[in-house]
Formats: C-alpha cells, sequence, structure tokens
C-alpha cells in the first residue's frame, strides 16, 4: 500500500511538471511573440521622400507575423495592424496549443523583413529578432519563475519531506 501512495504521489508530480512545462513553454511563446510584434515598425509616410502610394495604411509588417507549430507559416499576409493587438490575438489559438517538445516559428515573410532586421527602419534601428534574442534568458527566466510561483508552499513542503529534497 505504501508503495502503491508513493506511485500516485510521483505520477501525480510528474503530471504536474508536464503541466508546468507547458505554461512556462506558452508564457514564453506569448513574451516573444508580444516583443516581435511591439517592437515590429510601422509605416511613417511623413519621413518618405515620395508621397505614399493611394490608400496606404501603415502596419502591413506588424501584421505579417505569424506564428505556427511544427512547420512555418508560409505566404503574406494582406493584413495591417497599427498597434499590433489583433495580430497578438490572432496567436492566442496557436500560443494556447504549444507545449514543451514543440517546434515553434515566429516568421514575416514580407520581402523587406531582412532589411528592417538589418536596421534599415528608423523604428528598429537595430532590429527586432536580435534585441529579443538577447533578451531570451530573462524572458525564460520570468516565464520560469511565474510558473514556480504558483506551486504552492504546502505543496512544496509536501515534496521536500516526501521526497527529501
Amino acid at each position: 500500500m505504501a508503495n502503491m501512495s508513493f506511485s500516485m504521489q510521483i505520477a501525480e508530480f510528474i503530471a504536474k511538471t508536464k503541466a508546468n512545462q507547458d505554461l512556462a513553454v506558452r508564457a514564453i511563446t506569448a513574451k516573444i511573440d508580444e516583443k516581435l510584434v511591439s517592437r515590429s515598425p510601422v509605416g511613417d509616410a511623413s519621413y518618405w521622400q515620395r508621397p505614399p502610394p493611394p490608400g496606404y495604411a501603415g502596419g502591413r509588417f506588424r501584421a505579417n507575423w505569424q506564428l505556427s507549430l511544427g512547420s512555418p507559416a508560409t505566404g503574406k499576409l494582406d493584413l495591417t495592424d497599427k498597434d499590433g493587438s489583433a495580430t497578438i490575438a490572432a496567436h492566442g489559438a496557436v500560443i494556447g496549443a504549444a507545449k514543451a517538445g514543440d517546434v515553434i516559428y515566429f516568421v514575416n515573410n514580407l520581402p523587406y523583413a531582412k532589411r528592417i532586421e538589418e536596421g534599415w527602419s528608423r523604428q528598429a534601428p537595430i532590429g527586432l529578432v536580435a534585441l529579443t534574442i538577447v533578451e531570451f534568458q530573462t524572458i525564460v527566466d520570468n516565464a520560469v519563475n511565474g510558473v514556480r510561483a504558483g506551486t504552492s508552499s504546502s505543496d512544496f513542503a509536501q515534496g521536500y519531506s516526501t521526497y527529501k529534497l
């Protein structure tokens, strides 16, 4: 009976750990998504040497961030999103489905994406992907600490006494 109880405790610990990993992956994905979208420059025709084409609306680059699991998204989106909220909202289902072990892709397939990353835009003179990569460890640490904060002291105490941690 004692072995059964111990086995059940181990199984419960494993299930909780897997769930926590998934939560951390989702938090990390959401934060990276937020940073990439919010850092994306939005066209401002007042700086242009030539007038914008008729009907121009900035925000196409920002709206073209695509988030996918397993394989990168292809193609371009015919959307604009000046503040990024619609783009981030559209990614919600993918973020909600992400779990530990998934390969997660953030892509922007517009032809000028590489130029923006290389500092072409005055709004993103050092790019945005590279800056987010520099912050990656902090993003991970914050996500893990946030998930860890959801573990109650009684859960920790039980683990400590049961598993001699």
